[in-house]
């Protein structure tokens, strides 16, 4: 059966409880965290639309309404800004999603981990290549992670991960790339390892939030079992998926902060605010007179 190198979906697995992030996130969902003035999840769907995609899937738990919202019109919002002649304001939250652009929901009933959330979308996605976003990652660069992404899948029409290099400290923490070859920006795997000993690690790299995966994948995720954390893992069913298909490894170009530990939230919220318009002066400003002691 033919299936198209075109990405229209993107799969954001948003149900998980943010317990790194509480008390913050005992009622508002860790998505919902602004770096500045735009929540995490903004970046990761603007990230997709940016690399063409037009249908978004959220699979959400019942804690995640005010993502629902976010993407959503605000009639009484609006309604006040167009009283107060505020243009900007009310063509900023007019603008979030564009028209083009449809957003589906889909409840996680059980927290079962990663390949889990990415199988709810089954009957959503059909027989089509898609993309899974994890909004926790966010890859600041030039052309979007997942464009650079998707560009390669239409060419060579394998599904891709995202890599980097992870410190020795870090590789429990991580999905492990074993590769056929050096990435020269990507490499075939020749196996792929949820969180493994230092010792057991087939390399350094770790795969980072950003996948091009095609539809087979979720067959296989209908049949896997539970894997580390009694979760199932979409790292596992990669690795099944390798058997019957290329799935490469991408270094991508770019620079990923990890927004779901603190220490990344507050490095990517210093970065991105040393970027904003208004902001970069008068921050860097404090900054300096920080480090001079002044503060």
């Amino acid at each position: 059966m033919h299936i198209s190198r075109k990405i229209r979906k993107a799969v954001f697995p948003v149900a998980g409880l943010g317990t790194r992030f509480l008390p913050a996130t005992k009622a508002s969902p860790k998505e919902m965290l602004p770096i500045v003035d735009k929540p995490i999840i903004q970046f990761a769907v603007e990230e997709a639309i940016a690399a063409g995609i037009r249908e978004l899937i959220f699979i959400t738990s019942g804690t995640k309404r005010s993502i629902e919202d976010h993407f959503d019109s605000n009639f009484e919002l609006e309604m006040k800004l167009r009283e107060k002649n505020n243009k900007e304001m009310l063509h900023l939250v007019q603008n979030i999603l564009p028209k083009n652009v449809s957003c589906v929901y889909v409840r996680q009933p059980e927290a079962l981990g990663l390949g889990h959330a990415v199988l709810c979308a089954k009957d959503l996605i059909g027989n089509e290549p898609f993309a899974v976003i994890l909004a926790d990652d966010l890859i600041d660069s030039g052309t979007s992670c997942l464009s650079q992404m998707c560009d390669l899948f239409e060419a060579t029409g394998g599904s891709f991960v995202a890599v980097q290099p992870v410190e020795d400290d870090e590789v429990h923490r991580y999905g492990i790339v074993d590769l056929m070859k050096d990435l020269d920006p990507y490499a075939q795997l020749k196996g792929i390892v949820e969180k493994p000993a230092l010792q057991d690690a087939p390399s350094r790299h770790g795969v980072v939030g950003r996948y091009i995966l095609t539809p087979q994948i979720l067959d296989i995720l209908a049949t896997t079992a539970r894997g580390a954390g009694g979760e199932i893992q979409l790292t596992d069913a990669i690795s099944q998926l390798l058997r019957l298909e290329k799935v490469f490894a991408y270094a991508f170009d770019g620079v990923r902060y990890d927004c779901g530990s603190k220490l990344g939230y507050l490095e990517a919220t210093i970065v991105f605010a040393l970027k904003h318009p208004d902001l970069a002066k008068p921050f860097q400003e404090i900054l300096d007179r920080y480090q001079a002691g002044k503060l």
